[in-house]
């Protein structure tokens, strides 16, 4: 299930959005301007951003312009009020993906969205490539012009999440809450076997490197 973000200062639209996204099978989270958007970004991994513009303490521009220069690059939808050419190149500018104008066609925006996770290679995009490294989500397999590798479960979905993200840290509670459940009885040293696992598996893999964030978590840099 995707996590998806909404950051709107209006509780009706919230509690409207948050509806229709459980009905579509999205898990939606909640914050009321920018600074609280960001506290859940802290915590908890999301998918993609649905964003008001003009809300207190930090508008949807200020947000979303942190959020690129951070270099979080998960699909961003702003939707608002402010219909103008220049509100909506200021946006683009900033860094969104895609733009709606209230009051908003619901199911046009469950379009949107479904369009904007594609793009990020989320959904139907079920192959990643790195360099000449191809992650086969339907197969568990990582193929190279040298071999195939088979993949335990739990150590496919590791890899095939951090490389959708490259230099995107995340922390273990996320991969652990992501790859194993929230309800999960194993602990975070559990993302560390397999992590060290990996490592031992792709170590002559020149595409790219599991990198450990110091009292964070993981990433992957693309080396080639």
């Amino acid at each position: 299930m995707f996590n998806i973000l909404v950051v709107e200062d209006d509780v009706k639209l919230c509690q409207l959005y948050s509806a229709i996204l459980k009905l579509n099978k999205y898990n939606p989270f909640i914050a009321g301007n920018g600074e609280e958007a960001l506290d859940i970004l802290d915590k908890e991994y999301i998918d993609l951003i649905i964003t008001d513009i003009m809300m207190p303490d930090m508008n949807g521009y200020e947000l979303t312009k942190i959020l690129r220069e951070d270099r979080y690059d998960l699909p961003i939808l702003m939707i608002t009020a402010k219909e103008s050419f220049a509100d909506k190149k200021k946006g683009f500018l900033v860094g969104t993906d895609d733009y709606m104008i209230k009051p908003v066609d619901l199911e046009e925006m469950i379009l949107r969205i479904g369009a904007l996770l594609r793009r990020a290679k989320i959904i139907n995009e079920r192959k990643i490539a790195c360099g000449s490294t191809v992650f086969d989500l339907d197969s568990l397999t990582v193929f190279t012009p040298e071999k195939e590798v088979i993949l335990p479960q739990k150590e496919f979905n590791l890899i095939f999440k951090l490389i959708s993200y490259p230099n995107k840290i995340f922390t273990r509670q996320q991969l652990m809450d992501e790859i194993w459940g929230i309800d999960s009885e194993s602990d975070e040293r559990t993302v560390d076997v397999h992590i060290n696992h990996l490592r031992e598996k792709f170590k002559d893999y020149l595409d790219f490197e599991i990198i450990t964030v110091r009292g964070l978590g993981y990433k992957v840099v693309k080396t080639i």
